[in-house]
């Protein structure tokens, strides 16, 4: 259980303790909000609808259904509609497919990131020409 301290403070930003909170091991639980006050709702380089985007990509991809309802009501408080939920969705269902392909098919990394590198070069070269029009 949290702190008295943690616990007035989760209090104050959520309006109550939820359960979640209340599972976590002794150990672990005040820095275990303090992790989640500072990245998820503190003031960091992403913006909270960027942050709720990841959120819900990730928990998408991990088929976390806990985290994808907190994650999808958290985009929604920041106007994400509902296209680009389902698009974050489908980004994240594709790179979880591919990360798949590419584990199960044991394509070598280093190949791989010489690939990127080359397809990156060559994308930037197309958007510098599209620019010099």
């Amino acid at each position: 259980m949290v702190s008295d301290n943690t616990r007035n403070e989760i209090e104050q930003y959520l309006g109550q303790v939820p359960s979640w909170m209340r599972a976590l091991a002794e150990p672990a639980s005040d820095h275990s909000w303090g992790v989640v006050r500072d990245l998820e709702f503190g003031d960091t380089e992403l913006t909270q609808r960027e942050k709720e985007l990841v959120g819900l990509g990730a928990a998408t991809a991990m088929n976390c259904p806990y985290c994808i309802h907190f994650h999808t009501e958290g985009a929604k408080m920041e106007d994400v509609t509902e296209e680009e939920l389902r698009e974050a969705t489908n980004v994240a269902a594709n790179v979880q497919y591919f990360s798949s392909i590419l584990h199960g098919a044991e394509v070598d990394y280093e190949e791989f990131v010489d690939e990127t590198t080359e397809i990156v070069d060559h994308i930037e070269t197309q958007r510098t020409a599209v620019g010099d029009d």
